[in-house]
């Protein structure tokens, strides 16, 4: 990592409330070239709190973006970090109309040019897409990382029309303590409490919402620019990694986008920006490649950024399964259009008699983690344990490479004796030592089958085929190995399990896995894809104590031989205490919980606890946030149960319970 201090330009920072029309005030912070020139603004706009969580991530990016001649805006949602209000839903119309304004009144500033960008990554991702599809004149382009055209079946509360038990559970109660920290009297004020104790009473767990919607409903389309991509005027530089669950949304991007709008990027990365050098590499120099973008849609500058292909896609070589890779061997690919001319669909047809499939209910403890941030247990391993769990069908991989890149497509034909079940596919790449390492997977509640909006349940003991798609991957399976193709009928805790769900029967006959083969020969976009190395501004000055005591595992499985029951407890590493410059002590401590039996699925238990404790030692101001949530079921409910406690120093100034029961649409 390069860290640059010598810019085109010098740079100066304000701390601002910028108004919206209802009086309400959002913190900002803005650093700017100093020049006489109205010049850009790019605007990234999250409920993160710029003031202490992205601050780092911020320090990296937004004061680099201002050397090089742009305004670059760091904005808290309503109700977050140190802005006014009172917070809200993940996406809903009031985060998305101030969204808006806060874009038009950046562009009506004597400092702006009156052309705005914006930015940011998975939360910011999203409403820079949502507000590009409300369409505010000001609003030019957008660099859309890690982010979802898809609210309902491309993000963490479902997949294949089932709900996700990993991180329908742990985002809402991750989101329940974030919601709860207050503002921080450095900057807030005198008013930081009465500000707290108002957000306070307006908290609801998003949990309640989610589940309340378990079929793709209005709730979902609302936010979901899948619904219409013409709405979305802007140029769109959408980014993606394969080892983050919202790649497709690339893929559908370029598809459906003017190509004289959009451009597709997917690396071999995780749920982070390319630049940072977390796991799994190589790292690009990313800012660079959209100061290009920036340049080009917000000043004009021919620079040739639009004569790139359609999508520049990482194909990653074989690899041995590990839960971390520093780098990953491969090679950049170009494609014209996307479906790509180079890529075709080849039938695999499936052999053999007729197998029942009945996954025991711990299928899927070796699943990885939902969200891959760069630790070092985030990604699956080694995948004999859990084929073995499974029905196999393998494809002998014996003439030469093959290459695949987009979605692999599966068709089943099921028997089934019960009215819900789901199916789980994983592709995996087999080495001649047995070793099985995944490649990609995908999921389908049968009860969706006709579609994620309804829920049509199977007749008993009837046949019927089924057609559902894998997530897009870039992969090369060499000679020598296998592909494999693994059928469950249980993933837990990825996705919950239906009651009553006894498996199936597949038939092989009339059966077949469509794998998105590319071209291996040589073609002109892929010559000549290069990114210079990655480089960023100052970095900020956190300082992390020392452990104190051991840390705990970041992902440990725990089986109770005797009961049947396994359990898995994720510590999803954060941040730990970190020490701000302004002072800041910061802690942030959380642990999941998710425990199964592996004959009952009923038995399924998601529980999440959190501790968030905010300190200034010399304002003698320390808070802590406490919060607990937990998931479980029946046959006909989910049963949810959410507290809250908030302490000022040692008074409890907040507490609350919340006990809910959701009836479930799929049983």
């Amino acid at each position: 990592m390069h860290i640059r201090t010598d810019f085109p330009y010098e740079t100066t920072h304000d701390d601002i409330r910028v108004p919206l029309p209802d009086g309400t005030r959002l913190y900002a912070r803005i650093w700017r070239p100093v020049t006489d020139e109205p010049v850009p603004a790019l605007l990234e706009y999250l409920p993160y709190r710029l003031s202490d969580w992205t601050a780092p991530r911020d320090s990296q990016r937004h004061p680099w973006y201002a050397g090089h001649g742009y305004a670059s805006v760091r904005v808290d949602v309503r109700g977050h970090g140190n802005s006014d209000g009172l917070p809200g839903d993940e996406y809903d119309a009031t985060e998305l109309a101030d969204g808006v304004a806060v874009v038009e009144w950046l562009a009506a500033q004597p400092w702006c040019n009156g052309s705005v960008g914006m930015f940011g990554i998975s939360w910011g991702g999203f409403n820079s897409l949502q507000i590009a599809a409300l369409a505010p004149e000001p609003l030019k382009a957008v660099v859309t990382v890690c982010s979802a055209d898809d609210r309902y079946d491309n993000d963490v509360h479902y997949m294949g029309g089932s709900v996700l038990g990993v991180d329908m559970h742990a985002w809402a109660s991750t989101m329940l303590a974030f919601v709860c920290r207050p503002p921080d009297p450095e900057y807030a004020g005198q008013e930081w409490r009465e500000m707290w104790l108002r957000r306070l009473e307006a908290v609801d767990p998003f949990i309640h919402t989610w589940l309340a919607h378990q079929l793709r409903d209005d709730y979902w389309k609302h936010g979901s620019v899948c619904e219409d991509y013409s709405a979305i005027d802007a140029a769109v530089l959408a980014v993606g990694g394969w080892h983050d669950p919202y790649r497709d949304t690339v893929l559908r991007l370029v598809e459906h986008l003017p190509n004289e709008r959009v451009r597709g990027l997917i690396g071999p990365w995780s749920h982070q920006y390319p630049d940072r050098g977390l796991p799994p590499g190589p790292a690009i120099g990313f800012l660079q490649e959209t100061l290009r973008w920036w340049d080009r849609h917000l000043k004009g500058v021919d620079n040739g950024v639009m004569d790139e292909p359609l999508l520049r896609s990482w194909i990653s070589e074989s690899h041995r399964p590990a839960t971390v890779y520093p780098e990953l061997p491969g090679r950049w690919v170009g494609d014209p259009a996307w479906p790509s001319p180079y890529v075709t669909p080849t039938p695999h047809a499936l052999g053999g008699d007729p197998v029942v499939v009945r996954s025991p209910q711990h299928t899927g403890v070796d699943a990885g983690r939902f969200f891959p941030f760069g630790n070092d247990a985030d990604l699956p391993p080694d995948q004999r344990e859990e084929d073995a769990r499974s029905a196999c069908f393998e494809f002998p991989v014996a003439d030469g490479p093959v290459e695949i890149l987009g979605r692999p497509e599966l068709t089943l034909r099921l028997r089934m004796d019960v009215p819900y079940g789901q199916a789980v596919a994983r592709l995996c790449d087999v080495a001649p030592d047995g070793s099985s390492t995944l490649v990609t997977r995908g999921a389908l509640n049968l009860a969706a089958r006709q579609g994620r909006d309804r829920n049509v349940p199977w007749q008993p003991g009837a046949t019927e085929t089924v057609t559902f798609q894998l997530n897009g991957i870039g992969h090369t399976f060499p000679a020598g190995h296998r592909i494999r193709l693994a059928v469950s009928s249980a993933y837990w805790p990825w996705i919950w399990p239906q009651a009553g769900s006894d498996g199936f029967v597949l038939e092989p006959a009339g059966s077949a896995l469509a794998l998105p083969v590319r071209d291996a020969g040589e073609h002109p976009e892929d010559t000549g894809i290069r990114f210079e190395p990655p480089e960023q501004s100052e970095p900020l000055r956190v300082a992390v104590p020392a452990a104190q005591e051991e840390e705990f595992p970041e992902r440990l499985v725990v089986r109770d031989v005797a009961k049947g029951e396994w359990r898995l407890e994720v510590d999803p590493r954060y941040g730990g205490t970190r020490v701000y410059p302004d002072g800041l002590e910061f802690t942030e401590d959380a642990l999941e919980t998710y425990t199964i039996r592996e004959d009952d699925p009923l038995s399924a238990r998601a529980r999440s606890d959190w501790t968030v404790r905010l300190r200034r030692p010399e304002r003698a101001w320390d808070v802590r946030v406490e919060t607990r949530s937990e998931i479980t079921c029946d046959a006909d409910d989910f049963v949810t149960s959410n507290e809250v406690v908030c302490r000022d120093g040692e008074d409890i100034v907040f507490r609350r319970t919340w006990e809910k029961r959701v009836p479930r649409v799929a049983r």
